[in-house]
């Protein structure tokens, strides 16, 4: 793997790379006997889109899982801006400015697209109970600044027409940028993508990718994203790190990646000229 300045860098196109956001140091995860991971080690920097690869059952989504604070690992640490993250309730690690989206789409369905993105801040809402169940004062100003923000989002990825629907009449793709949607109404620091490409045909990848690379440029957020099309993850990656059995097979970019025999035996298949 290059070796790169810990201060950060700039890619061949321009965009800044920042310093280390999050280290997962000599992590590994057992289920009762079974290891889902066992004892990898790598980071996420500032302003990345960093990809997570491998077969089925690799330890991918158990990563990911880890990453994002639901599993909690029996060795190693998770460090996030500098700070060891102890375990943490799902409202917190939303505190602290991770977001996610789903393989399997957790959305509200009888909602509208635009009250499903709302529920995206939640937790940033402060007012108390009463004052939310009445509507008034604090409460009626909250809303309004939290839903122009959400409105914002909306413009941002192009579903303005949807925005009253109930997101149960909506084509699988549409649901798919809803719930990228919802996850970016929590502004994050981090933004992880469970397989955002699941399930999409050619046209559906082609928008989702340039989504994710505009929320990357335009947002500044970091991305750590679980993908299977190879193709995407070469071309939206910045860096990629293998998984193979709960191991780590190989780490770097794209093109190193690429040429990795490793690699190539688990997972890329043998390569044609």
């Amino acid at each position: 793997m290059n070796q790169m300045n810990p201060e950060g860098y700039t890619t061949a196109d321009g965009r800044k790379i920042g310093g280390v956001l999050m280290e997962m140091k000599n992590i590994t995860l057992r289920f009762g006997g079974v290891a889902a991971i066992t004892d990898i080690s790598f980071d996420i920097r500032e302003g990345e889109i960093r990809a997570i690869i491998g077969p089925n059952g690799a330890g991918k989504s158990s990563m990911l899982n880890v990453i994002s604070g639901f599993y909690v690992p029996q060795e190693g640490e998770v460090w996030f801006k500098g700070y060891k993250r102890g375990p943490m309730k799902p409202y917190q690690v939303a505190r602290l400015g991770i977001a996610r989206t789903f393989q399997n789409i957790a959305l509200f369905d009888g909602m509208s697209v635009l009250d499903n993105i709302m529920t995206g801040r939640l937790t940033m809402m402060k007012s108390g109970l009463l004052s939310q169940a009445i509507w008034w004062g604090k409460a009626q100003r909250e809303e309004t600044e939290h839903r122009e923000k959400v409105e914002k989002i909306i413009d941002f990825l192009e579903i303005q027409d949807i925005r009253k629907t109930p997101v149960g009449r909506l084509p699988y793709g549409l649901k798919k940028r809803v719930e990228l949607a919802r996850a970016l109404a929590a502004e994050p620091r981090l933004l992880l993508l469970d397989e955002p490409m699941a399930g999409m045909n050619v046209e559906e990848k082609e928008d989702m990718s340039r989504f994710i690379l505009d929320v990357n440029d335009e947002f500044g957020t970091t991305i750590a994203l679980i993908e299977h099309d190879m193709g995407v993850v070469m071309d939206l990656s910045d860096r990629v790190v293998v998984m193979d059995y709960g191991k780590k097979i190989g780490d770097g970019t794209p093109d190193e990646v690429r040429s990795n025999q490793a690699v190539i035996d688990a997972y890329l298949g043998v390569s044609h000229d």
